[in-house]
């Protein structure tokens, strides 16, 4: 090819939980458009091998935070507007579009559609139409259907968790298909894909890529992908939250030789299947109460509980007052002299404008969460302090903490993760010298984890609630691994050779 490729970028990105009350709505997505998308990745900057390597142009991308079923209005104007703008791409052009990267997670899930990703590929398809290269990049904890396989060329997915390597897996998906793009418009052949799914739904607070057998699965896929004619491989963990029938583990691996890419997917598929005996929770867990009683004996400074049933950045609602409804009725904490405990966080829109009203030191009573989350527990009322208060947090938009005894309550306008030490500090915290650390999280984050001398994570209800047959799936494919623990036969863990987006999809193997 004489000129340089085009390549085009879409996609939305949300891990939506179907056992959470709250719904996903547009702007929650805070949608990326045109040039705005490639000044976001440094990989495609002009100074770059990869931005140097291809015409880049930006249709729509947006993220949301994790949480409930987006509506199906919502999913209809972002798809809509990137069908749009990809039409406005291509009839720009000259020739067919030469490449698009599919920039997903691949846990979305829309009212009216279980399988989104695949859906808003087809609809992609019909405008850039099948010759287009579409290469995909996502989380390991989302799902891949035997349909999303097809409609990709090439997909690869995150090798942490936590996610640490997510900008190498973006790049490596751009990389990868500008590759293929060579290599295809020299004579060469599309990449042939092995997909395999495998009858496990674990949490990801029961597969972190720290601790085994995680550490050694995940260790096996990059010696997977350095063999030769392997192009890549991934594992997905999936999403243990939704309750529809594409969730579940999967291998796919792509390369250019049959028997090579059929074996590597083999391996991946045997090891995460011998295995899964062998996943455990990253941390000891136990009720809340157990936790905070553990955690008080412990002199181990600070000590971080996870409330793990609600957390946001699963899909959770974030306004579950569960945990915070027991910890306030402890009797250590209700005099200032007690034990500091800092809790992150309940959304109570009504009580952060009361108390940014009156003030820091103000003592006021107020009431906050329940408001989309009430299965659990009911909205609670606290009397406290007024200690600090910051505006203009992009997930939060106001953040107040309010003291209550020896308790740190942050309260939010809008629910927020809190994964970083600079998110405490901003708010006048110093989790280092903090008694207790209580987050609305599943394994902790990097930050958190180097700075929690003990931890534990509390198996508290919500809807991301870590005892996955509690929450009542009907709909996943059975028999599946930790719902079924004795299989009258072996799952078929052989390779099937899922054909190009440009051929006929067979219905057998899903």
């Amino acid at each position: 090819m004489s000129r340089l490729p085009i390549i085009a970028i879409a996609g939305l990105a949300c891990e939506n939980s179907t056992f959470t009350p709250s719904r996903t709505r547009a702007a929650a997505f805070r949608p990326k458009r045109g040039e705005e998308i490639i000044r976001h990745y440094d990989f495609l900057q002009t100074d770059t091998a990869l931005g140097r390597a291809a015409i880049w142009k930006g249709a729509l991308i947006g993220y949301a935070l994790p949480g409930g079923i987006v509506e199906r209005a919502s999913f209809e104007e972002l798809a809509g507007e990137i069908i749009s703008r990809l039409t406005d791409i291509c009839q720009s052009l000259d020739e067919p579009l030469d490449g698009f990267w599919f920039d997903i997670h691949g846990a979305l899930y829309v009212d009216g559609f279980e399988d989104a990703e695949f859906e808003l590929l087809r609809r992609i398809r019909t405008v850039i139409g099948h010759t287009t290269i579409v290469s995909a990049s996502m989380d390991l904890h989302g799902n891949v259907s035997h349909e999303l396989a097809h409609e990709t060329d090439l997909i690869t997915c995150y090798r942490t968790a936590p996610h640490v390597d997510v900008r190498e897996t973006k790049e490596r998906a751009c990389r990868n298909l500008i590759q293929v793009l060579d290599t295809h418009n020299r004579g060469g052949s599309l990449p042939l894909k092995a997909w395999i799914p495998i009858p496990i739904l674990l949490p990801g607070e029961q597969t972190s890529t720290r601790d085994e057998p995680a550490k050694r699965i995940y260790a096996a896929v990059s010696e997977v992908e350095k063999r030769k004619r392997i192009l890549d491989a991934a594992i997905w963990v999936g999403y243990a939250w939704a309750d529809e029938p594409r969730n579940r583990a999967a291998v796919v691996v792509t390369g250019s030789e049959r028997d090579a890419v059929a074996i590597g997917a083999e391996e991946l598929a045997q090891i995460f299947w011998t295995s899964r005996e062998d996943f455990k929770f990253v941390a000891p867990t136990g009720s809340f109460s157990e936790c905070l009683n553990i955690a008080l004996a412990s002199t181990d400074r600070p000590y971080f509980i996870s409330d793990s049933g609600d957390n946001p950045t699963a899909g959770g609602s974030g306004d579950v007052t569960w945990g915070l409804t027991q910890l306030l009725a402890r009797p250590e904490f209700k005099d200032s002299s007690g034990p500091t405990v800092i809790y992150a966080s309940i959304p109570g829109p009504a009580a952060v404008e009361a108390a940014a009203k009156a003030g820091i030191g103000a003592t006021l009573t107020v009431t906050a969460g329940a408001e989309v989350d009430n299965l659990h527990a009911g909205p609670i009322t606290m009397t406290g302090r007024v200690h600090s208060i910051k505006h203009g947090d992009p997930h939060a938009c106001v953040e107040v903490v309010l003291q209550v005894g020896s308790v740190f309550v942050i309260v939010t306008k809008l629910r927020k993760p809190y994964h970083k030490e600079r998110d405490f500090a901003e708010l006048n915290l110093n989790p280092r010298s903090a008694d207790i650390v209580i987050v609305k999280i599943g394994y902790l984050e990097p930050e958190l984890y180097d700075m929690a001398k003990d931890w534990m994570l509390a198996l508290t209800p919500g809807g991301v609630d870590q005892d996955l047959k509690r929450l009542g799936h009907h709909r996943i494919q059975r028999p599946m691994f930790p719902f079924d623990t004795v299989f009258n036969t072996e799952p078929d863990l052989r390779a099937r050779f899922i054909p190009s987006s440009r051929d006929p999809l067979d219905a057998h193997d899903k």
